[in-house]
């Protein structure tokens, strides 16, 4: 587990968890760790130490599962000042200690470092560097709101801590968060022993020597850029509160003991900093707001990106060849994930000058990946050549999955559905990109329905982590499994559902914009519903994502629903202002730089100023939680409906899914989780309440008041 040896009076103290696939904090690990660097602090031979790991990362950071044992406000306390002491006995020991970091340290694993005196990073592009806790719900409770503002200072170190930014070991340098960089596993280990031998006496920057000679320390510490009431401090101060607020409007109490904890710890001493931490850490462990994105966006995300939700008896495939279908901005996404993954791809248009189009979206963005360091000139070229820009289907032959991703046009996608078939093999599976066309009817224009998927990416394909699977009745289960092997090797996250209009992800998105514009219809100001929108959690406001979506798609789909389904959707309170929107007005949105919005050149856009004349703003205006809930219930209640279908199967990939897809709030845990948030019974009790005074929509189904009555929630 700990690996410890001596070489030229030197101590190299390795982690090696070798029944673990990667190094993590956990209670065995620390144990280890610290009877390792306690022998070598009281061997008087040894002259210094070197920490390190003889596995690929240098520790991935603490095990959660060790943190969500501790049922009470003492047990966290208890845990994380544990913790700061192992940390603090080798930070305070009179000899060198140096971190050797040979691959990724993140969170705890970063925090170790922090702890030494000195620290050098191979230089490896792919390594990551820093403190992401506040991703999911937590914060650097090792010591790293202490040490990290101590080295580099508040103003430098607050963005790193609130936003868990990641980086690579050059950036780390640059930021200060590494002391030196290392080209290779040898020169790392040589620069560390020459550093320790060269300061033999070595103390942090925030300790001194007391009369006995002991360690402490400094009461009074100058942080460099300014201390906490200092001019430039108390400005840092004010300026970063107000934009905690205005980015996470309050949800998330993380950030606000993050601002707290380096506010306090920074005007005493090291020693009673951590003991500041340490109280502040145990007491956003135990949020429900923690418990909720640990749950979701670590171990049930964890789980989904294993393939949770792969048939079990399918053997292992490994998708070597990629046809696309449509070389505009999704088709061309998917070409690059593709690419950068490894895979051959074939992108195909109607002419191979709009698929050389498509292709110069890779080159775009790997120029940008080359002047930031990522990429080499000759990863570039190997990258760009594995894509085929062509207007000939003959092409496809060999591909192991096809992927259309051409207009929401049912002619059309069974058009170039029966095009590539005639070059594909028996085992080739078909998928369509649809956002909103059911599988099954679009799988009859196929000779093998079997084998006929639906892989919904999300824009722009090369940030957004989520893949929609869709399974038509005739899909078969190879048709899952492979499907989820290809998301897997492009490193993005599968959930899979079954077939329905919307399927899963759109379908429940559809009602976020949909509120948003029926209240727009009911007199509710526009600035009102925008700042619902985010104050609920959500990204932007929801007449915002409406532009952005363009309401003539909107309106296509709509017609589509109808034409289908035999339904007026069109006469809907939402849908006669988008008709009218369109129609009417000519405003489509944002493509177009006119829709809720207006875009004018070299100014921020801004609501637009002719919404008042069209829907005159009611004297009587709710308030902002009564709108907040609205936005968030109305999503819930079609995620539940959704789930008693059987079109999402389950609660992991419902509540991944809402925060990966459409940006459901992540402090809840996703959009089933919310019911567990805020109780079922008060739950079911406020949209009772709501379906009384908005309408039926917000009724709870009569299974989730069986729930309500058993008092059992979605997590038991």
């Amino acid at each position: 587990m700990i690996d410890y040896q001596i070489q030229d009076q030197i101590a190299i103290i390795a982690f090696n968890m070798e029944n673990a696939p990667m190094n993590v904090l956990n209670e065995e690990s620390i144990k280890a760790f610290d009877e390792a660097t306690s022998k070598a602090i009281e061997d008087s031979n040894v002259k210094g130490i070197i920490i390190t790991s003889h596995k690929k990362e240098f520790v991935a950071g603490a095990d959660l599962n060790m943190l969500l044992k501790n049922a009470t406000l003492e047990q966290g306390y208890e845990m994380i000042s544990h913790l700061h002491k192992v940390f603090r006995k080798y930070e305070a020991c009179k000899k060198p200690v140096v971190a050797a970091i040979n691959g990724t340290a993140l969170g705890g694993g970063y925090e170790v470092c922090l702890a030494c005196h000195y620290r050098i990073a191979l230089n490896d592009p792919k390594i990551q560097i820093g403190l992401p806790e506040v991703l999911i719900g937590l914060f650097p409770g090792g010591g790293g709101t202490q040490r990290l503002p101590r080295m580099i200072g508040t103003e430098k170190s607050l963005p790193l801590l609130l936003e868990g930014r990641k980086l690579n070991p050059e950036k780390a340098l640059k930021e200060g968060l590494v002391n030196e960089l290392a080209y290779s596993k040898e020169e790392l280990l040589e620069k560390a022993k020459n550093w320790i031998l060269a300061n033999p006496r070595a103390l942090q920057p925030w300790d001194e020597l007391d009369k006995k000679g002991n360690v402490v320390g400094v009461q009074s510490y100058k942080v460099p850029g300014g201390n906490v009431q200092s001019p430039k401090g108390v400005q840092t101060f004010i300026a970063g509160t107000a934009l905690l607020q205005g980015k996470t409007q309050g949800n998330y109490p993380a950030p606000q003991a993050i601002m707290e904890c380096v506010y306090e710890g920074l005007q005493v001493s090291i020693e009673h900093g951590l003991a500041i931490e340490a109280k502040h850490f145990a007491r956003i462990s135990q949020t429900k707001e923690a418990k909720n994105m640990i749950r979701t966006l670590f171990f049930a995300m964890g789980e989904a990106n294993k393939g949770a939700a792969r048939p079990k008896d399918i053997p292992a495939t490994d998708v070597k060849k990629v046809g696309i279908l449509g070389a505009g901005m999704m088709g061309a996404g998917i070409a690059y994930v593709s690419a950068v993954a490894g895979l051959e791809v074939v992108l195909k248009d109607v002419s191979l000058e709009s698929a050389e189009k498509g292709k110069d979206y890779s080159r775009n963005l790997l120029k940008k990946e080359l002047e930031k360091g990522k990429y080499t000139q000759e990863q570039v070229e190997t990258v760009l050549a594995r894509i085929k820009a062509t207007a000939d289907a003959k092409d496809l032959e060999g591909s192991d999955l096809v992927i259309e991703a051409v207009f929401e046009n049912r002619d059309l996608k069974a058009q170039v559905t029966q095009e590539a078939e005639a070059f594909l093999t028996e085992k080739a599976i078909f998928a369509s990109n649809t956002s909103t066309l059911p599988i099954t009817g679009l799988a009859e224009a196929s000779k093998r329905p079997e084998n006929f998927i639906g892989l919904h990416f999300f824009s722009p394909v090369d940030k957004m982590m989520l893949v929609e699977i869709i399974t038509g009745k005739q899909t078969s289960a190879y048709a899952i499994a492979l499907s989820i092997d290809y998301v897997k090797k492009i490193k993005k996250t599968p959930i899979v559902v079954n077939d329905s209009r919307g399927f899963y992800t759109s379908r429940v998105f559809g009602t976020y914009t949909s509120e948003s514009i029926t209240m727009l219809s009911e007199g509710i100001s526009p600035s009102l519903i925008e700042a619902a929108g985010k104050g609920a959690g959500m990204p932007v406001g929801g007449l915002d994502v409406s532009d952005a979506v363009a309401l003539d798609l909107m309106y296509k789909i709509y017609l589509q629903t109808e034409k289908d389904m035999g339904i007026k959707i069109t006469d809907t309170a939402d849908g006669k202002v988008v008709k009218k929107f369109v129609e009417e007005l000519g405003r489509v949105g944002k493509k177009d730089k006119k829709g809720f919005y207006e875009y004018p050149e070299d100014e921020p856009k801004r609501l637009w100023s002719g919404l008042a004349e069209h829907f005159p703003v009611a004297k009587e205006q709710p308030s902002l939680e009564e709108a907040k809930k609205r936005i968030l219930y109305r999503q819930v209640l079609e995620t539940i409906k959704c789930f008693e279908e059987n079109v999402v199967t389950n609660v992991r990939d419902a509540d991944v899914g809402s925060i990966l897809a459409w940006g459901f709030p992540p402090y809840t845990g996703g959009a089933l989780s919310f019911v567990d948030y805020i109780g079922i019974e008060n739950f079911v009790k406020e949209a009772d309440r709501l379906a009384d005074t908005y309408g039926e929509r917000f009724r709870p189904t009569a299974r989730l008041r069986e729930m309500a009555q058993k008092k059992q929630g979605f997590h038991g």
